[in-house]
């Protein structure tokens, strides 16, 4: 979720809370406000424990991978689909872009820029 529709929600949710149920509803804002939270830290750390013991950088299918990648995806949704972290590629800045590869030897080369994917390009295996 974007982070400014996230404040926006919470922002509606404090105000009709106040405006419904004074501060008792104050506190049931911010119950809920803390449950979603601890939802988003609960997900976030499924995908790092699952990478975690995923090999670096390897994917099943690199072709498959660049098939459902888009632009604007964030890296937790990205290591959630590949079930793994990717491999630094050299760049001019040490962490905008990450390589997986595959078995067969294609490898997929995603950049980042403002912590989204801008773009991608797929290296494929010689075929001989």
């Amino acid at each position: 979720m974007n982070a400014r529709i996230g404040c926006l929600l919470a922002a509606a949710a404090l105000a009709a809370g106040w405006v419904g149920f004074g501060g008792r509803g104050i506190v049931l804002a911010l119950t809920a406000i803390a449950f979603w939270l601890l939802l988003q830290f609960g997900r976030a750390m499924r995908v790092m424990r699952r990478a975690a013991h995923a090999p670096l950088g390897h994917v099943p299918s690199a072709v498959m991978l660049h098939a459902r990648l888009r632009r604007g995806m964030t890296m937790l949704e990205l290591v959630s689909i590949t079930g793994s972290l990717g491999e630094a590629a050299a760049s001019e800045r040490p962490s905008s872009a990450y390589c997986w590869r595959d078995a067969g030897g294609s490898a997929l080369r995603v950049s980042f820029a403002r912590d989204r994917v801008s773009t991608w390009a797929i290296e494929r295996a010689d075929e001989t």
